[in-house]
C-alpha cells in the first residue's frame, strides 16, 4: 500500500511541474529491497523521475526528486526495520525459512545397543581374568604348601598299671579282664615357614589281638610355624573282656609280657589363604611293643620302631 502512495503521489505532482519540455519520457527506477524475504519484490518498486540532466531543468525543481526518494526510503526502511526487530536477526538460508539448531544424537539404537553389549562384554571378560588369576594364584600356592607335612617322632610310652583278672560282661558271660592305664609322649614338628597347622587325632588305640584294652584322644591345639611341641595322651581301659583272645595271655603275680598295639591318626590342617586354600595332611601310625607288667618305666620308642604312612 505504501509502495501503491508513492506511485501515484509522484504521478499526481508530475503534470504540475513547469513543462518547457513536455515531450520528454519518464524514466521509473526500481530501488532493490532491503529485506527481501517478507514481501515480493514489487512493493520495493519506487516510481521516480528522472530527467535530463540540462542546465535549464535540473534548478527547478531541486528537491522533488530527492525528496520523494528520501520520504519513499524513509517509510520503507521503518517497516523494514521493524519487522526484522520482531524477528530477533534470525538467519534465513537460501528458500528464505529461518535456520534452526539441530540437535544431533550420538548415534543410532542399534549403535547404542552395541556399545552397551561391548561394556558388559568387558565387564565380563575382566571378572573372568580377575578370577582366572586368582585361581591360578591360589593353586600355586597349594602346590608349594603341599609338601610341608607334619613331623611326628613317637617318644614314650607310660604303663601306669597292668591287670588281668577274671570276670564277666554285661550280658554275663564269664571271661578274662584287662585293665591298663598309661600316658603317651610325641613330638610334633611344623616345618612350614608361612602358616601354622591344626592339629587333631584319631583315638589312640592300645590293641591286643584285634581287641582294644585302652584308648585315648589327643586334644585338638594350633601350632604356630617352624615350631616344635610335645604332646601328651592319657589311655585308659578298664576291666576290658578278652572273650578267646585272652585264653593264652597269663600273667603271674611276678610279672608278665603282654603284647600290644600302638595305633592311631594324627591329622594336620594349614590355613594358607584363610579358608580359601587349605592343605590337609593325614599320617597313619604304627606301633608294635610289648609291655612287662612288673616294670613301670617308660619305654622308649627306637627310630624305626613305628611305621608312618
Amino acid at each position: 500500500m505504501l509502495s501503491a502512495k508513492s506511485e501515484s503521489d509522484i504521478t499526481s505532482l508530475a503534470p504540475s511541474s513547469p513543462s518547457r519540455s513536455p515531450k520528454r519520457p519518464v524514466y521509473y527506477v526500481q530501488s532493490p529491497s532491503r529485506d527481501s524475504h517478507d514481501g515480493d519484490k514489487s512493493s520495493s518498486m519506487q516510481a521516480t523521475p528522472i530527467y535530463n540532466n540540462s542546465p535549464m531543468e535540473s534548478p527547478s525543481h531541486p528537491s522533488f526528486g530527492r525528496h520523494s526518494r528520501n520520504s519513499s526510503a524513509s517509510r520503507f526502511s521503518g517497516i523494514f526495520r521493524s519487522s526484522s526487530g520482531r524477528k530477533g536477526g534470525r538467519k534465513r538460508n537460501d528458500k528464505g525459512w529461518p535456520e534452526c539448531n539441530v540437535i544431533l544424537e550420538e548415534g543410532s539404537y542399534d549403535d547404542l545397543q552395541d556399545k552397551a553389549f561391548t561394556r558388559r562384554c568387558q565387564a565380563f571378560l575382566a571378572l573372568f581374568s580377575f578370577a582366572l588369576l586368582f585361581t591360578t594364584f591360589c593353586l600355586i600356592i597349594w602346590g608349594a604348601s603341599r609338601p610341608y607335612k607334619a613331623e611326628i617322632s613317637m617318644r614314650s610310652l607310660t604303663v601306669h598299671n597292668l591287670y588281668l583278672g577274671e570276670g564277666s560282661d554285661s550280658s554275663g558271660v564269664p571271661t578274662k579282664m584287662l585293665t591298663v592305664n598309661g600316658s603317651l609322649k610325641m613330638n610334633i614338628y611344623n616345618p612350614a615357614p608361612l602358616f601354622g597347622i591344626h592339629v587333631s587325632s584319631t583315638p589312640v588305640n592300645l590293641i591286643y589281638s584285634e581287641i582294644t584294652v585302652a584308648t585315648g584322644q589327643l586334644k585338638k591345639y594350633y601350632q604356630p610355624r617352624k615350631s616344635h611341641r610335645i604332646v601328651s595322651v592319657n589311655m585308659e581301659g578298664n576291666k576290658v573282656p578278652l572273650y578267646g583272645a585272652g585264653s593264652g595271655m597269663t600273667i603271674a603275680p611276678t610279672g608278665g609280657k603282654v603284647p600290644l598295639t600302638l595305633n592311631f591318626q594324627i591329622r594336620s590342617r594349614g590355613d594358607v589363604v584363610g579358608k580359601l586354600v587349605r592343605v590337609k595332611h593325614r599320617r597313619q601310625i604304627s606301633c608294635p611293643l610289648v609291655i612287662d607288667s612288673s616294670s613301670t618305666k617308660p619305654i622308649k620308642f627306637k627310630k624305626n620302631s613305628c611305621t608312618f604312612e
